[in-house]
């Protein structure tokens, strides 16, 4: 039934994500960057495994899941992680380019939300090591690829990026280095009115020139 319900879920947003609200303001769901980062990706969400609101944003309420399965194909949704946010800011932006790497985003996130933010386990980079490990991660695949070049320029992407965009909290998200979606403005009447209005916002957005 759960299976279901998620599947009709589903199935209303992306017919209702056809239809654009007219309540839709620009300044008030979103606003234009004075600056535009020009090459970035269409759609990009800065976060942090410090967070609660991202931790919230993706394990209680899935947002972001619940958007892709409403975005066109050729669209993907981007997340880079930020340095600024904990102790281990850093190390765990290394980890999210290792995840990246390795194509365990989706694996990988949860269990670190949960370490940092439920069961507070990790303390340092052989911890966050362990959960890859504990994860299926083979520790000789994790070692090379948390010291190649790959993984480096992914941290430099992610850290660049932060710097173009100015970026000043999270969770942030960009749709065509042009704007930036006011999430604290969106409708909060309930969950799914919530991701609905993300939904055609990211919609337009894309679209919009």
């Amino acid at each position: 039934m759960k299976k279901l319900h998620l599947i009709m879920m589903i199935i209303f947003l992306i017919f209702s994500c056809k239809s654009i609200s007219s309540s839709i303001i620009e300044g008030r769901q979103y606003i234009r960057l004075n600056k535009p980062v020009h090459n970035a990706p269409k759609i990009l969400e800065f976060f942090s495994f410090y967070c609660t609101h991202c931790y919230q944003f993706e394990q209680i309420y899935h947002i972001s899941n619940h958007i892709q399965q409403t975005l066109p194909k050729n669209i993907y949704f981007y997340k880079y992680h930020v340095n600024f946010l904990g102790n281990l800011g850093k190390q765990l932006t290394h980890a999210w380019a290792v995840a990246i790497a390795l194509g365990i985003e989706t694996k990988i996130s949860p269990i670190l939300f949960e370490a940092i933010q439920k069961q507070q386990s990790i303390r340092t980079t052989e911890d966050i090591r362990s959960i890859f490990i504990k994860s299926g991660i083979k520790s000789e695949e994790f070692d090379t690829a948390w010291n190649s070049i790959l993984v480096k320029s992914l941290i430099l992407d992610q850290e660049q990026a932060a710097i173009d965009f100015c970026l000043k909290g999270v969770p942030s998200i960009f749709i065509n280095g042009q704007y930036m979606v006011k999430n604290d403005k969106l409708d909060i009447s309930s969950v799914n009115a919530y991701i609905q209005q993300f939904c055609e916002l990211l919609n337009l957005l894309i679209e919009k020139k």
